[in-house]
């Protein structure tokens, strides 16, 4: 049976990356944030280890290694307008905890409930470990819900969310490596697909509902088939297993 180790290692999980990072650019202070301050774009796998080291350092990591994350994306935080902001911050961990779920319910099913509330748990540390109060992050899975759905209405895709949305989608050449580039196509219409309709069209994405199918269908035989120890390497590499062990790549999100 699948647990909560299981799933926050789970490196298939990452195909649910593109939508989490539109969704967090959809709230207008994040995606503004972003837009001025951060360098993804040019760099976008950067990023993208930047941030699976600090998610596997929180849930899977030692009490020191999570501390020590946590630390080094506040260096990276400061003097950066909003990014210490715990409402902000909230609003990313949702993104992370909320996308994920969708993408192991996609490819593997639902979690059992004891799991789901153990997994729900450790994701409110993505925000509680920096500047979210521990009140802030719902107490039940129903009142993530519930806070989901207040947000959803509150978000606006502007231009700052969509020309990093292109950047995301659509890398600059020589950006990313050559098997990221191939994958693009598939990722595109996985991103669509787990964005809510008013986002997913506010961003511009066609409706592909057969493409989109096609696509799950592919993914999740990919998943099921891939064993499980080559679906938790990006964890092995990226998490550190001391404090001492930064060394492996462990460095804040930008």
């Amino acid at each position: 049976m699948t647990t909560a180790d299981d799933y926050l290692a789970e490196g298939s999980l990452v195909l649910g990356g593109g939508a989490a990072l539109l969704l967090q650019l959809a709230h207008p202070a994040v995606g503004h944030a972003v837009a001025g301050y951060s360098r993804f774009a040019r760099d976008p796998m950067r990023r993208l280890r930047h941030t699976l080291g600090y998610v596997y350092a929180i849930g899977l990591g030692t009490p020191e290694v999570a501390r020590r994350a946590a630390e080094a994306v506040d260096r990276a935080h400061a003097g950066i307008p909003g990014a210490t902001d715990p409402e902000l911050q909230l609003w990313v961990a949702a993104t992370l905890h909320g996308v994920g779920m969708q993408v192991h319910a996609a490819l593997f099913g639902p979690l059992p409930d004891a799991v789901a509330d153990e997994v729900y748990a450790v994701s409110g540390r993505f925000g509680t470990s920096l500047q979210v109060p521990e009140g802030m992050w719902p107490a039940t899975r129903a009142g993530f819900a519930a806070y989901w759905e207040r947000m959803l209405p509150t978000l606006a895709v502007g231009a700052d969310a969509r020309e990093m949305a292109a950047a995301i989608l659509r890398p600059a050449r020589g950006t990313v490596p050559w098997w990221v580039r191939a994958a693009l196509p598939l990722g595109r219409l996985m991103t669509a697909a787990l964005l809510p309709d008013a986002i997913r069209d506010a961003y511009g994405f066609p409706r592909r509902p057969r493409r989109e199918r096609a696509a799950l269908v592919l993914v999740r035989g990919l998943a099921r088939t891939t064993p499980r120890r080559i679906r938790r390497l990006p964890s092995r590499l990226l998490l550190p297993s001391s404090a001492e062990g930064s060394a492996s790549g462990l460095k804040p999100p930008e």
